[in-house]
């Protein structure tokens, strides 16, 4: 027997015995030492002032360390961010937010939403691209480039509370419509508005759009509405895992991320748990009916709309007739050309289908005919009908309304498809016999982005 190996092997045996006897002492475990060194100094300067250095156009080199706070407030979790960060000033009531650019996925694991993060810019370029200030590496081919993923640590780093990153409750900042939020100051942070509901056109939609008899996801935009008659988008990216689900049909409260690309706001969800809006439930009226607070019905009348002011510009209310913004929110306006007034509509610069009724009250049983002026901006589709209801009710509901369409008597310009023509006789109409009582003669746009973006005119209405 080798003595030496015995000897060896009971010793051993003895310290291992030991070593957990003396480990396993009580049924409590203690939870380890976690280090948390911050790895960057101090701040040497605000977020406010860091991005105040942006110049107007094109990208500023940092060469100088310059430290700067941040509270994380996007999340790639759920795929609806891609290989970036955005970072407000602070988790209540920040002043302003930036976005940075990485070349990596999986970013929230390390800077998870409300994470204290503090950035070192040298070596970064800091600029505006599409519509947001932003801040990234030198790179040969974009203002702003991707930072490495390999380098990251040199820029971005999580500040320490205690033992570990010290995480923050982020408090939407609570506004009061859309168009509120369309404001540059909230780019890059987390808003919160009541009273939203999806557009009446994305119901029964999914998030995403998918190629049709494929599982392909597309860049998704869904309309958003409030109770202001404002709107915008949510802009849901083919990664985003919720794609699928069909969006609420109710109203209530959404938070999102303010984004914008180049002039066109587009708001970003981190996942369905910013949306606060029952599957069902009641809807509102997000474009109300206009005007119709003066309707007087006559046999014999001419509409110029020269007696309406210009200023506020875009009027879209008249006394005398309905303005009803029944599918989406766009409505009549009032313009000039020429001294000329006239009302005017198109699709165009706008997002989602349209279907716009400007109502003009009738005594039919008085009335023998009807004329009217049009003309026809950038046509790329028919998007004016003219009926004639007797029961519709102003301000009431145009669904319920039993419409006759009366546009093939009329001449309808399908011309020109560039530029404007000239406003001229769409003809006359004679009203039948049988057609009596108070009623309305309707114009009707229907149009949409994309689709039918056609602009149309109409001047001098006459009924006599």
């Amino acid at each position: 027997m080798n003595i030496k190996r015995f000897f060896s092997t009971i010793v051993c045996v003895a310290v291992v015995a030991i070593s957990l006897s003396s480990c396993v002492k009580t049924d409590d475990w203690e939870t380890p030492t976690v280090n948390c060194n911050n790895r960057f100094p101090e701040p040497n300067t605000t977020m406010a002032a860091f991005m105040a250095m942006a110049p107007a156009s094109g990208p500023l080199l940092i060469t100088q360390d310059t430290y700067f706070d941040g509270y994380v407030v996007s999340s790639d979790e759920n795929g609806n961010f891609y290989k970036t960060i955005s970072f407000q000033d602070s988790p209540t009531n920040p002043t302003v937010g930036l976005q940075m650019e990485i070349d990596r996925a999986g970013n929230y694991a390390d800077f998870p939403v409300g994470a204290h993060i503090r950035i070192n810019a040298k070596g970064l370029r800091l600029g505006l691209d599409r519509g947001v200030i932003k801040i990234g590496s030198v790179d040969p081919t974009f203002d702003i480039g991707r930072i490495p993923a390999s380098i990251i640590s040199r820029y971005i780093s999580g500040v320490c509370n205690g033992n570990g990153l010290d995480l923050q409750k982020l408090v939407p900042r609570a506004l009061t419509s859309l168009a509120e939020a369309k404001q540059s100051q909230y780019i890059n942070t987390l808003v919160s508005v009541p009273n939203v509901q999806f557009a009446t056109s994305d119901l029964g939609k999914k998030y995403l759009e998918y190629i049709a008899g494929t599982t392909t996801a597309l860049d998704t935009d869904r309309n958003i509405e409030d109770n202001t008659g404002s709107s915008t988008i949510i802009r849901n990216s083919s990664f985003a895992s919720f794609g699928s689900s069909i969006v609420p049909s109710g109203n209530g409260t959404i938070q999102f991320v303010v984004s914008r690309y180049i002039s066109t706001w587009q708001m970003l969800i981190r996942d369905l748990n910013d949306v606060k809006i029952p599957v069902g439930g009641t809807r509102f009226d997000a474009a109300p009916p206009k005007g119709g607070t003066a309707i007087t019905y006559s046999g014999a009348f001419t509409e110029d709309f020269e007696s309406y002011s210009l200023t506020p510009s875009n009027l879209e209310v008249f006394p005398n007739y309905v303005n009803d913004a029944f599918l989406n929110n766009r409505y009549w306006q009032l313009k000039s050309f020429s001294n000329n007034k006239y009302i005017q509509l198109g699709a165009n610069s706008g997002t989602g289908n349209y279907k716009t009724y400007f109502a003009v009250p009738v005594n039919f049983t008085a009335a023998n005919t009807l004329k009217f002026n049009v003309n026809i901006g950038y046509w790329n589709g028919n998007a004016l009908k003219v009926y004639t209801t007797t029961n519709y009710t102003a301000l009431g509901d145009f669904g319920a309304a039993t419409l006759t369409d009366i546009t093939s008597s009329f001449v309808i310009p399908t011309v020109p498809t560039n530029g404007y023509g000239t406003l001229a006789s769409a003809g006359t109409y004679n009203f039948p016999a049988a057609l009596t009582g108070n009623g309305f003669v309707v114009f009707e746009y229907t149009g949409g982005n994309p689709g039918i973006t056609t602009t149309i005119q109409i001047d001098n209405v006459v009924v006599n």
